[in-house]
């Protein structure tokens, strides 16, 4: 059975940090190309940042580019967006994604960024 659990949501202040994880199990997780996306209420579910299977290599939407990073470890089959310098516009529901030639997603978790 697949499933990605998604961890370490919740309400930070302009200018802080958070860090998500999403635990995968139930597939070959490092043959797969994990993706981070986000869906801020009323907006279409967007891309955040993908790192693909080994030799792995990273991108990043322009409107977290300096400030999130993806990383993966393929031992304990999790991937982690360190979310640096959050801005309000960060609020969203966070998904993992799984992707080869099929796609997984995990259930979210919600990023809220306000004063």
């Amino acid at each position: 059975q697949v499933q990605l659990v998604e961890s370490g949501g919740g309400l930070v202040q302009p200018g802080g940090s958070l860090r998500l994880s999403c635990a995968a199990s139930g597939f070959t997780f490092s043959s797969y190309s994990m993706r981070w996306y986000r869906q801020a209420q009323g907006k279409e579910r967007e891309l955040v940042a993908t790192i693909t299977s080994p030799p792995t290599f990273t991108i990043y939407a322009d409107s977290v580019k300096g400030r999130f990073t993806i990383s993966r470890d393929n031992f304990k089959n999790t991937v982690y967006l360190q979310m640096n310098s959050l801005k309000p516009e960060d609020t969203a529901v966070y998904y993992c994604n799984a992707h080869r030639n099929v796609d997984y997603w995990g259930q979210g978790t919600q990023v809220t960024v306000s004063s």
